[in-house]
């Protein structure tokens, strides 16, 4: 029988989402949020890694180290002054996709906030003395990958699966750190960071036409640039084995699933869930409680606009790696004979609390907005997100297993043996 001490209730439904097109292909979106006192902002600027040159791996990450050290008539002191003066939660990042900058503050200072941002977008000073240390960072922070195996098999697992330049990392490679120059940040600033597909979201205790308002006051001069191609590669093997000696073994195991636009999209994200969604899901209890296999396991569902994937890790010992594999695998496939109702309710219970926790945080709510914007086109509402998942059913999951079944599987593992791959 269904356990019912995992119902949750829906989530109250949201104010509407509030969006503005400007004619520079810049994207503002808005969701007013009542019971807070707070707003979080999130750019994404298509600037990602994947437009990193191909002897430039790692530009993008350097570029978004560096843009904000100095901007307008601010020096780099001046501007961090400026941000903690607004009690501004900041970070600028890298993706595969986007150059991303996000912030959260109180309310009130939320278009100040934006001013500055305006500033660190459009007029970053970009300084050659802090080429240097930005670089430094890089390459501590790729270097420091050697000390995380699981990250660095996660990563060589997306390059190989994800056809190129998508599956790149944001870490880059260490003789293309060292050999950029000021020159090539400046440049690709120049061709990348621009409004043509960049979206602007906004989510907390906001007021649209003052926000309406500033974004255009701030950002409409702001010139869209012709879109930049992207540099193919050959596809790389999918089975590959990195020597490291070592006590542990390391899996990373990728295989194809259907994107967000996909109308079973839920449905794989449920399937995933049954596979992975806590102490009591099957690869945790399989592989880990009854078989004592591995110390760590788990899958999860990971999508780049038309491509999506899903992404397993297993992290055991030496003697009991080819064991792991082999159970890992046979869970992933035993998923189409059939999913419990118990399954569902868990999987249900579990996407509805993290629909709540995200309604209660700003950042989230902004990072869903810009999220949903990229991959649909629109945002999707709570009520229909909630529909998606109160409609899943035992005999869905699983009828959609059986018609996309595990295969086709990249496969990368790191540790003292090569172990034997599925054909």
């Amino acid at each position: 029988m269904p356990r019912t001490d995992l119902q949750v209730e829906d989530v109250p439904l949201a104010a509407p989402i509030l969006i503005e097109q400007f004619p520079n292909g810049l994207t503002l979106l808005a969701e007013p949020m009542a019971t807070v006192r707070s707003a979080a902002f999130n750019f994404l600027v298509p600037a990602g890694c994947m437009h990193d040159p191909p002897d430039r791996l790692g530009l993008s990450a350097l570029l978004a180290e560096m843009i904000s050290r100095g901007a307008g008539s601010r020096s780099s002191r001046e501007l961090m002054i400026a941000f903690n003066s607004l009690g501004l939660d900041r970070a600028e990042s890298s993706g595969t996709l986007h150059l991303r900058l996000a912030g959260s503050t109180l309310a009130r200072n939320l278009i100040p906030a934006l001013e500055l941002y305006a500033d660190v977008i459009l007029r970053p000073h970009l300084p050659e003395a802090e080429l240097e240390p930005a670089q430094e960072l890089a390459l501590q922070e790729l270097a420091g990958l050697e000390d995380e195996p699981r990250q660095k098999v996660l990563l060589e697992v997306k390059r190989r699966h994800f056809p190129a330049p998508l599956g790149r990392s944001h870490h880059g490679v260490a003789e293309h750190i060292e050999a950029t120059t000021i020159a090539d940040v400046r440049s690709f600033w120049e061709r990348l960071v621009q409004p043509r597909g960049a979206i602007l979201s906004v989510a907390g205790s906001i007021e649209w036409q003052p926000l309406r308002d500033a974004v255009s006051r701030l950002f409409s001069a702001w010139e869209p640039q012709p879109e930049p191609p992207l540099a193919t590669a050959p596809p790389l093997p999918r089975r590959e084995h990195l020597t490291k000696t070592t006590q542990q073994t390391q899996i990373g195991i990728a295989y194809p699933s259907v994107p967000i636009t996909h109308p079973d999209y839920y449905t794989a994200v449920g399937a995933v869930s049954v596979l992975s969604g806590g102490m009591s899901a099957r690869l945790f209890t399989e592989v880990r409680e009854k078989r004592g296999l591995c110390y760590a396991v788990w899958a999860s569902h990971q999508m780049l606009r038309e491509h999506a994937c899903v992404f397993c890790y297993a992290g055991t010992t030496n003697e009991r790696a080819q064991e792991t594999l082999d159970v890992t695998l046979a869970e992933l496939a035993r998923l189409g004979a059939g999913v419990e109702d118990d399954e569902v309710a868990r999987v249900q219970a579990g996407m509805k609390s993290a629909l709540i926790m995200q309604e209660e945080s700003v950042g989230a709510r902004a990072g869903s907005l810009a999220g949903d914007w990229y991959y649909l086109g629109r945002v999707r509402s709570l009520d229909e997100i909630q529909a998606q998942v109160n409609g899943l059913t035992a005999d869905r999951i699983a009828e959609f297993a059986r018609s996309h079944p595990p295969c086709d599987y990249t496969l990368v593992t790191i540790g003292p043996k090569p172990l034997q791959a599925p054909a």
